[in-house]
């Protein structure tokens, strides 16, 4: 059937439409300003940059481009405010960040459906991010009244004792692919230990954060959190280098993650990197197909495969192999992608134009090695998807895996799948990449999933599931995908520092 294109003109102007009136809806300000001390204001320079949806092209808002003199005068705010905030009692810390979730939560759909928006995710997805905003902050509310410190035995005339103390101001830089959960991710535990907060935002994806801040922004001290739109070169490395940031937590690439190490290094200041991953999921040959399958799907085009732990290389048992691909391979094609805000929609946009480009790229050179597609690779047909930055779930195998694109972090809905027959082969493949954050594993075999969660080199793994993220389970990296933890107990901690009192007694 030869497409109509008056049809795909019509629903092209269709999801502008629905773009548009959700936009005029939601956003507040056309032109976005910094916040600093406890108000809106202009930054120093004249430099704006647009944010733009990725699903059809238009502009959403203009943000201003903060620079080092806007991370200045943040920094000596965030001192300010530090100075009232650390006088919480943990039980009032505890009142207000609860109250944060209260809020967040009672406008859920409108944070979903901006996220939806600015970043091009489901709203189905959107909503799931959301309800883990509440929860983390809530989790964190409670985090607040744990922290002690402890006693230690020595002589009897001595009596030691340890306390932790906050940081002060810490500098957070947030990624554009989980806008307002990845700032809940650092922000809620940073708060919670008594800091005060200086944060970037992804220029890409701002506007979730911004209207969080007009909702509870009168619940902090002025000063307590302060919020710098702008680029990485500029305001985000500024920030970096700061003599009076204490502490930097990024999520981010690696690359990246390794410019803010060098940054911070210039004044020792301590930092969390949250960064790329090549995870790995691995099917049993005693796995369930069908369930096999669906989390495969999920592991991998879950946020159109921008995720950190995203499923990117498949291992199935050579006995499944033939069954598994052709049935995982029309589960892709069944996903719906188009239009994010409609609740039938599966995939949305990638953020940008550059991060189409680049998946197209690996696509290419998978191919060149001898990858063969069997799902996808490249960019829908449906013409009513062309002002926006689509990508088709794409199922390639028989690429070597020693190629660019099994060894590299795509960030983009490509799934490269592979055979095994030996378990040791396996693990000796699966651990040759420079990164560990993450992998799954499917099998109804208790034994043989232990087996292998202790033998991935990774900082979490999942057992037939996958993204999971509940409150409380520690997320980060082993090797070149990060340093520290994230949404757990051990955050809060990591936002203290540990001070020892040696008393003379005798």
């Amino acid at each position: 059937m030869t497409p109509d294109p008056q049809s795909s003109d019509r629903g092209a102007l269709e999801i502008a439409e629905r773009h548009e009136r959700a936009a005029s809806e939601l956003i507040r300000e056309t032109e976005l300003q910094l916040y600093i001390d406890g108000v809106w204001v202009d930054s120093i320079g004249d430099a704006r940059f647009d944010v733009r949806d990725p699903t059809t092209g238009i502009r959403l808002a203009m943000a201003q481009a903060g620079n080092a003199a806007d991370i200045e005068r943040a920094v000596t705010a965030a001192w300010r405010g530090y100075e009232t905030w650390k006088t919480k009692s943990p039980a009032e810390r505890q009142t207000i960040l609860t109250e944060i979730s209260d809020r967040v939560e009672a406008r859920a759909e409108e944070f979903a459906r901006l996220d939806s928006l600015d970043n091009g995710k489901p709203i189905t997805e959107a909503r799931g991010d959301i309800e883990l905003v509440v929860d983390h902050f809530r989790y964190f509310a409670g985090a607040a009244r744990t922290l002690e410190g402890k006693t230690v035995p020595v002589g009897r005339d001595q009596h030691v004792e340890t306390i932790r103390e906050p940081y002060g101001v810490v500098g957070q830089i947030i990624p554009w692919n989980f806008p307002l959960l990845m700032a809940t991710w650092k922000l809620a535990p940073a708060l919670a230990a008594g800091n005060a907060v200086v944060l970037k935002p992804a220029e890409e994806t701002p506007l979730s954060l911004m209207e969080f801040v007009h909702e509870v922004g009168d619940l902090l001290p002025a000063g307590a959190l302060n919020v710098v739109t702008g680029y990485g070169p500029e305001a985000g490395a500024s920030l970096v280098e700061h003599p009076r940031v204490s502490k930097i937590a990024f999520t981010g690439s690696t690359e990246v993650g390794r410019g803010v190490m060098k940054g911070a290094a210039n004044n020792l200041t301590d930092i969390s990197l949250e960064l790329g991953g090549k995870s790995p999921l691995i099917v049993f040959p005693d796995a369930d197909v069908n369930r096999a399958v669906d989390v495969a799907i999920d592991a991998m085009f879950y946020n159109a495969g921008e995720c950190c732990c995203a499923g990117t290389r498949l291992f199935v048992h050579d006995m499944l192999r033939e069954q598994f691909v052709e049935e995982f391979a029309a589960a892709a094609e069944a996903l719906v992608v188009g239009d994010p805000l409609l609740e039938k929609t599966d995939i949305g946009p990638k953020i940008s134009a550059t991060q189409v480009e680049r998946t197209e790229q690996y696509i290419k050179l998978a191919t060149e090695v001898g990858g063969q597609v069997v799902t996808g690779g490249g960019r829908p047909t449906d013409d009513r998807l062309g002002r926006g930055n689509f990508v088709l779930p794409t199922v390639i195998e028989r690429a070597p895996h020693e190629a660019r694109a099994a060894q590299e972090e795509i960030f983009g809905p490509v799934e490269l799948v592979f055979g095994w027959n030996s378990y040791d082969r396996l693990i000796e493949q699966v651990n040759d990449v420079k990164f560990g954050l993450a992998a799954g594993i499917v099998t109804d075999d208790l034994t043989t999933a232990r087996r292998a969660a202790r033998d991935i080199e990774v900082g979490n793994v999942w057992v037939n599931q996958y993204n999971e993220f509940p409150a409380g389970q520690p997320f980060g990296g082993y090797k070149q995908s990060g340093i520290g933890r994230e949404t757990a107990r051990e955050t809060i901690e990591a936002y203290t520092r540990t001070k020892t009192i040696n008393f003379r007694v005798g």
